[in-house]
This record gives C-alpha cells, structure tokens and sequence, in this order.
C-alpha cells in the first residue's frame, strides 16, 4: 500500500519505460514507412480507430472497476479480521477464570494464526504479477516482510516446538491453527476454567475467523476471470498497433494550415502523439493489474503484514505486557 500522497511522475515513467519504448518504436516505424518511403496506402481511416479506442476504453474501465472492487473486498476482510482479533483478545484474557496461561496460549496462537495466514497470502500463482519485470524491480524501493524472514522463525515466537512440527507438517496451516484454539476451548470447559455460553461466544468468533479465512482464500486462489484480461489486453496492443495509422492523414491535413519549419513535416507529431494516447491506455491496463491480486506482494497490495503487527500490539498490550514489536514502518511510502 502507498502510504504516501502520491505516486511521483518520476515513479509512474520508471514503472511504465518499457511500454514508452515499445509504444516509440510503433509510432516510428508507420510514420517512417508513410513519410520517407511513400507508402501512402498505409494510412487507414480515423474512424476505424476512434471506434476501436471508444471500445477498448469501455473494457479497461469494466476491468479497473473490477480489480479495484477485489483490493476493496480484501482490504474489507482484513479490517473485519483486525477488529475480530481485538476482540478475541479481550475474550481470552476476562472469559477464561484462573488460568492466565491458557488465556496467553489463546492469544499467542491467534498471532501463529494470522502469521501462517499471511504467508499463505503471499504465496506466488501463475496468474500474478509481482514476478513481471516492471514489478520485480520496483520491489527493490519496499520490503515485503514474509520474504525477509522464514515462516518456521516466525512461528516460533507464538508456539511449543510440538505445535510447530504439527503446524508446519500440514497442508492448511491457518486452518490447523483455529482448529487447535477450539480443541483448546473445549479442554478449558471440561476442566471448569470456562461456563458453556463464554466457549460457545469464544467459538462463534473462531468461525468468524474461518469464514474470513476462506473469503481471503477465495480472492487469492481466484483470478480475476481470464477471458476478461485477455480481451482487455489483445483490445489495447490492437488499438496501439493502429493507432499511429489512423493520424497519419489527420496529421497530414494540418500542413496545410501551417507556415515556417513545421510546414510539411506535421506527419512527425503522429510519434509523440500516438505515444502520449496510447501511454494512457497501457498504464491504465498496467494499474489495473497490479490491483487485481491484493496479496501478493505488489506495491498496491492491502497491508496485511502492517494489520497483524498492528494486532499483535494491541492484544500484547492486554496481557499486560511492555515489550512490544515496533510497528511496521513504510520504505519509500511503501508498507505492506
């Protein structure tokens, strides 16, 4: 997530160079073929491409809407898992009578629980694009903390060494971990450390917190629809492509009209202009995708790892304790 006010313009032409290059080279080639060589039967109506453009921009705003509505949902689901958690915090620590070691295993086990989700999260899939080369490069300005440090080093600060080799040997292991917190429920009932109605509240919050488990699960494992990216991306290249065809005679025109240097070298803006146009339409399609997979470790992603940092404090702060982990501080606006 950019914490900042914006993005700079230096950043965003960092970010989209490479498609400045190829959008020059397409530019250059037609304009060169048409003005220098004479192939004048190149130029194709501008109509063709006006109607074209009008299409292609209807699709990339359906498809900007739409990623921008999954980064929305998830950034929803975590704030419902942040207030949730807040609340199992209060619940182990006043529910559970003259056991504080049970209230702080419940707690400490909440935190292996949002660890193990958030790496979860930020497992790679075919689909994403943190690995494209424009993303991949830009990860060097930010720090993604489940990348710094292991999985099992993490786990190890909440849970026994039995419970980690158990965790760490199963396949789901967010869900393993709720799994143990209602086992561990049902033992504190048995032995009199917790009434019926508190354990049946404590495990109607434990299924709040599968059930945001699993709407996580559904955005991560769940693309946006390929059809619908592969059509928005074939539109844009086909509408780049022709582009500078289509203003090649518009261009032309204006000859006509002008006086000094520039008189009968006007075909020359079609370069700098088809790049400007056709700049917006692929960086509106490059923003739309860096938005449609909110977890997985882009610079637009929902700040996962800064909310369970954020939870831990606050849950550490009722036991009592003083230690605290800092918070999670931005690198170059950039917090995740």
């Amino acid at each position: 997530m950019h914490a900042g006010s914006s993005y700079k313009l230096k950043e965003f032409l960092l970010w989209t160079r490479r498609n400045i290059y190829k959008l020059i080279f397409v530019g250059v080639i037609p304009t060169v073929l048409y003005e220098v060589l004479g192939l004048k039967w190149l130029a194709i109506p501008w109509t063709v491409v006006a109607l074209l453009g009008t299409a292609t921009a209807f699709i990339v705003g359906f498809k900007n809407t739409q990623t921008y509505s999954r980064t929305w949902e998830a950034r929803q689901i975590w704030g419902a898992i942040l207030n949730s958690s807040r609340a199992w915090g209060t619940m182990s620590r006043d529910f559970v009578v003259g056991n504080p070691a049970k209230t702080k295993e419940l707690i400490y086990r909440h935190f292996a629980w949002l660890t193990a989700l958030r790496y979860q999260m930020r497992d790679s899939r075919a689909w994403e694009t943190g690995n494209k080369s424009y993303n991949k490069e830009y990860k060097e300005f930010y720090i993604i903390p489940e990348k710094e440090t292991s999985l099992e080093a993490e786990l190890s600060k909440y849970l026994t060494d039995d419970e980690q080799k158990y965790i760490l040997s199963t396949k789901n292991r967010a869900a393993q971990l709720l799994s143990l917190q209602s086992k561990t429920l049902k033992e504190l009932v048995e032995e009199g450390s917790l009434d019926n109605f508190r354990f049946l509240e404590m495990e109607k919050m434990i299924r709040d917190f599968f059930d945001n488990q699993g709407k996580s699960e559904r955005i991560k494992n769940f693309p946006y629809p390929r059809q619908f990216a592969t059509i928005n991306s074939l539109f844009i290249k086909l509408f780049c492509i022709l582009l500078p065809f289509g203003m090649l005679k518009e261009f032309e025109k204006l000859n006509d009209s002008m006086e000094g240097l520039m008189k009968g070298n006007m075909v020359w803006l079609v370069v700098p202009f088809s790049v400007l146009i056709s700049w917006v339409y692929t960086s509106l399609e490059q923003v739309g995708e860096s938005t449609e997979n909110p977890f997985e470790g882009s610079a637009n992603d929902v700040p996962i790892s800064q909310m369970s940092r954020t939870i831990e404090i606050d849950l550490r702060e009722m036991l009592g304790e003083t230690d605290l982990p800092p918070a999670l501080q931005p690198k170059n606006n950039i917090i995740l």
